[in-house]
């Protein structure tokens, strides 16, 4: 897998977390510790974006 179809895929996670925690966040009684963990790997992700668009 090349560098920046890897950096798209992981756009594409980030995207789709993006998704998931503004669903759970309209969800009334959605575990407030999951939302918190989703937030924390979207953060993962765009640092390691960030990362590898210097590298790149």
């Amino acid at each position: 897998m090349s560098l920046g179809s890897h950096i798209t895929e992981l756009r594409k996670k980030h995207e789709a977390l993006s998704e998931a925690v503004e669903r759970a966040q309209r969800t009334p009684g959605f575990d407030d510790l999951q939302i918190a963990e989703m937030k924390k790997q979207k953060l993962r992700l765009k640092e390691e974006i960030s990362r590898l668009s210097e590298t790149a």
